[in-house]
């Protein structure tokens, strides 16, 4: 495993990073002298890093490397620079083919995914301001910036139909609400911005020079209605399709009519399925920036945990495969568990479920509709618990001394603390200790960005061993919040019975067995552990032609690993049923105190 996965990765280094060193990751078994292979290339831009990943046409991970990317926070705040963002893929890259000893006549062809971020560029395709601070390089709002609840609020109370196929309202973590916010606190900005584009699109826009969105980004993030593409789903030789599914009166309404001029060029003239080819391939100038041939297909892009879907949903054991039930997919539900989680599902028909984003069409799948829940904080959140603690030096230099991570020597601990209090498994030594994890708000399924977080059961206690309680009741907390998810998802038509997952909490063996027991269904773990890596490099597989569609592509290249289990002890799953009654309370308590709030200061 690498120590420089950043940002609620499970190995983590303490010292900050130097700008665009590479962590590389290698399988064993690459030589140099092999015949000439066919190697899909897939990059992954993360809130921490930019990754790029080597697969083989088994789907196996040939080698990676990533680079950090800059970040600039300041309370609600959070925002990055594309410029950077892109040295950090062409060094990624080149140490990727370097390492792995994949030469450039190899790599068949690239796909990108990233996070939901905004980017805003002028007609020159240079970065134009998206900060208070003016400064031009932050031209990108970070998906976890939130700055916008009040445009979002704003947006919500319009109830326009397009709301509906988000759960009944957007999240300030979505593309419109930023948008007002720009148009009315940085107007010259506004002025300058030619395109605005979810990252991911910007990425293969930067290679390729085709401008054609996503139907992943645009559905899930723009308020886009994808089903109005359903008669196209079989046009195999159109590049890109004429953007039909903008709801003009949704942007006239809520005042950015200026948006929809110019057959929407600012936001999306036409849009393509995930895979599709773009342009002519990579550019000439792309190429040799990243190191590449150019010409090589680009296929279009995902969201990063869309790619985590593709990258991993269809990696079930054989006895689970279904290879004659198309519907066996639609029972699954893939965590994407990094410094958030998305939680996503998928369905023949489309299900409205209040709170949770979509129903999507062909957002991530083609031709199914996808569900998305998700939790704002997961990773983030648990470096938020550590970091925070009087304890955090003490632990941090005590798990360098020992080479190993944070995380391992918490479960180290947890294991001593277990058998010292004479505890029959791990979950009951927070009996008295409960969190609600709603630190960066609810994403699903309340769809309430101004919850918080709440820590039930603090004392004066300081010490690493309390720390590592503190760790595990927080763990406990989001896999409660993802049983609160699941059992919602279900009780609207969905039939999940099984979860992969992947993401470096996913490398985690309490956080996934405390998922399990809490949820009471199997997880089942991906054979290569960097799913958005692959689904990525999926994308561009698509795009060569060489598989007849995504799908087909997802069966050829994911592949399950282990099989995780929930407790079979009746007392594990009594306990937890406590537990988790006693998390729903804690929300519910929280909505109470701030009536009693609101009605003292009116």
């Amino acid at each position: 495993m690498s120590g420089k996965k950043i940002l609620g990765g499970w190995y983590k280094n303490n010292s900050e990073p130097l700008r665009h060193t590479l962590s590389v990751e290698m399988a064993s078994a690459t030589t140099s002298d092999e015949p000439c292979r066919n190697v899909f290339l897939g990059v992954d831009v993360g809130t921490g890093s930019a990754r790029a990943g080597l697969f083989d046409e088994k789907g196996k991970l040939l080698g990676s490397s990533s680079s950090p990317i800059q970040i600039w926070k300041d309370g609600a705040f959070v925002e990055q620079s594309s410029t950077d963002i892109w040295l950090a893929i062409c060094a990624a890259v080149k140490a990727a083919c370097s390492q792995a000893k994949v030469a450039p006549t190899e790599v068949r062809s690239l796909g990108f995914a990233a996070t939901c971020s905004l980017v805003a560029v002028d007609a020159d395709s240079a970065p134009v301001s998206v900060s208070l601070t003016g400064d031009s390089r932050r031209n990108v709002i970070v998906w976890m910036d939130h700055r916008a609840v009040e445009q979002a609020e704003r947006i919500n109370s319009s109830n326009s139909p397009v709301l509906q196929y988000c759960g009944g309202a957007v999240s300030p973590e979505m593309q419109p609400p930023k948008l007002l916010w720009v148009k009315e606190n940085l107007q010259e900005s506004w002025s300058l911005v030619f395109r605005w584009m979810d990252l991911s699109d910007w990425l293969s826009y930067r290679a390729t020079g085709d401008d054609t969105r996503s139907l992943c980004t645009t559905v899930c993030k723009w308020t886009y209605l994808g089903h109005a593409h359903m008669q196209h789903i079989n046009d195999k030789d159109s590049r890109d399709m004429e953007a039909c599914g903008w709801d003009d009166d949704f942007w006239e309404e809520i005042g950015l009519g200026d948006l929809v001029e110019g057959h929407h060029a600012k936001i999306g003239k036409s849009v393509a399925f995930p895979g599709h080819p773009l342009g002519s391939g990579l550019t000439p100038t792309a190429a040799k920036e990243l190191g590449l041939l150019p010409g090589i297909p680009v296929g279009t892009s995902l969201i990063d945990a869309h790619a985590g879907g593709v990258g991993v949903i269809e990696s079930v054991p054989p006895t689970e495969a279904g290879e004659h039930d198309e519907e066996a997919i639609c029972n699954r539900m893939v965590l994407v568990c990094g410094t958030s989680t998305c939680h996503m599902a998928i369905s023949r028909s489309k299900l409205f479920i209040p709170g949770v984003w979509g129903p999507f069409w062909s957002a991530m799948v083609p031709e199914y509709w996808l569900t998305e829940g998700g939790q704002s904080a997961t990773g983030a959140l648990l470096d938020h618990i550590i970091q925070n603690h009087a304890a955090s030096p003490l632990l941090a230099n005590r798990a360098a001394s020992q080479k190993i991570s944070v995380f391992e020597l918490l479960n180290k601990h947890l294991e001593t603390l277990m058998i010292e209090q004479n505890k029959s498994f791990v979950a009951a030594l927070t009996e008295d200790l409960h969190v609600l994890p709603d630190f960066h708000g609810n994403r699903s399924p309340i769809a309430d960005p101004k919850s918080k977080g709440v820590v039930h059961g603090m004392t004066l206690d300081t010490s690493e061993k309390q720390l590592a309680l503190l760790y595990l009741a927080t763990m406990q907390g989001i896999a409660y919040g993802t049983r609160h998810i699941v059992e919602h998802c279900n009780a609207h038509g969905h039939k999940i019975n099984t979860l992969l997952a992947c993401g470096g909490l996913s490398k985690n063996p309490i956080f996934i067995q405390e998922h399990a027991d809490i949820i009471g269904y199997p997880i089942i773990l991906p054979r290569e552990s960097e799913s958005v890596l692959l689904g990525a490099a999926i994308l561009g597989a698509v795009a060569t032609r060489k598989y007849h569609s995504l799908s087909d592509a997802m069966k050829a290249l994911n592949a399950p690993g282990q099989v995780i289990h929930p407790s079979n002890d009746p007392r594990v799953k009594k306990y937890h049923d406590a537990k988790y009654k006693i998390f729903r309370g804690l929300y519910e308590q929280q909505l109470s105190n701030r009536s009693i709030m609101a009605q003292a200061l009116a």
